[in-house]
């Protein structure tokens, strides 16, 4: 009996955001659509500021990463959820969960420095204009990107080597979709108290402390305001999009990182957004509200459509 109470866990079983299956149909229909979206939206940036030199700049380069990150991590949770709505089958493996998590803390940790480095840019852009060249230098935007991967994959080597070490003898189900830390945590069979605060600290506050980009956003308009009252609205224009980007982005991560109490519903929703309504709004926020990027898309079709004619 002890051996069959304590046997390893090889595989977890999500159980998904609904156990109808006509609910399983809708979301199958609804996640395929936004996913496809999310491919053709994000794709579109990164190839609309890569081929047009006129958007050869640091927060278009900076923009195109976002894009880049942000359909890797709608790749990374999406697919299978689609599979599984499709199939019945959800299960992943031991080795594919742990995978997952890995990716998706070294993505998410990218994500949050390069939105901070996007603030940075549109400080110096708006604060100190004619510094801007001399401080967003190419050398600097480079070194922004790697510092952006390089803390993001560290946060999830942190995370992972306390974790690798669990033992886990059942129950094996995940209440989502897909394998984060809290839910992961809380399968394994021995106190996991330290864990799960040691995981608040660093996914929490990371989130929270990054979160104050909002305020550094609000301390930009106030710097705007005092020097030029009309430029005030031009400058609010250019940072709408970054706030609500930040705002959606951080809003469920403090919630499902910080938050004491668990509440699935809500938590199912928070993940929905974060892997498909968020990645959609990126590039939607930023090209639909730009002149440059719309002209540039512009420009690009034209330039498709020429080579298709030859």
């Amino acid at each position: 009996v002890y051996e069959a109470n304590h046997t390893e866990v090889s595989e977890f079983v999500f159980l998904g955001l609904s156990t109808s299956r006509p609910m399983q149909h809708f979301l199958l229909a609804f996640s395929t659509v936004f996913y496809v979206t999310i491919v053709l939206g994000n794709l579109l940036v990164v190839f609309t500021v890569t081929f047009d030199s006129q958007l050869h700049s640091p927060m278009y380069f900076l923009l195109a990463n976002l894009s880049f990150i942000g359909l890797c991590l709608s790749t990374l949770l999406v697919p299978k959820m689609i599979c599984d709505l499709y199939s019945g089958q959800n299960t992943i493996s031991f080795q594919g969960c742990v995978i997952q998590i890995f990716v998706l803390h070294v993505l998410s940790g990218s994500e949050m420095v390069l939105l901070i480095a996007m603030a940075l840019d549109r400080y110096v852009d708006i604060c100190k204009p004619l510094h801007y060249l001399t401080i967003m230098s190419p050398h600097m935007c480079i070194w922004l990107l790697v510092g952006s991967w390089v803390i993001g994959l560290i946060h999830s080597v942190v995370q992972l080597a306390f974790i690798v070490s669990l033992d886990f003898c059942g129950p094996n189900e995940i209440d989502s979709f897909y394998c984060d830390l809290p839910l992961f945590i809380k399968l394994a069979c021995t106190n996991t108290y330290k864990l799960e605060f040691m995981v608040t600290a660093n996914s929490g506050l990371i989130s929270m402390g990054t979160f104050l980009l909002v305020f550094s956003y609000i301390f930009i308009l106030v710097t705007v305001w005092k020097h030029s009252s009309g430029g005030l609205s031009k400058a609010f224009s250019t940072l709408s999009a970054h706030i609500t980007v930040v705002v959606l982005f951080f809003g469920p991560c403090i919630f499902i990182y910080v938050w004491p109490f668990s509440m699935v519903p809500v938590d199912k929703f928070l993940a929905i957004l974060d892997s498909l309504i968020t990645p959609i709004l990126n590039p939607a926020m930023y090209t639909l509200r730009n002149k440059d990027m719309k002209m540039a898309m512009r420009r690009l079709s034209s330039r498709f459509l020429s080579l298709r004619k030859i």
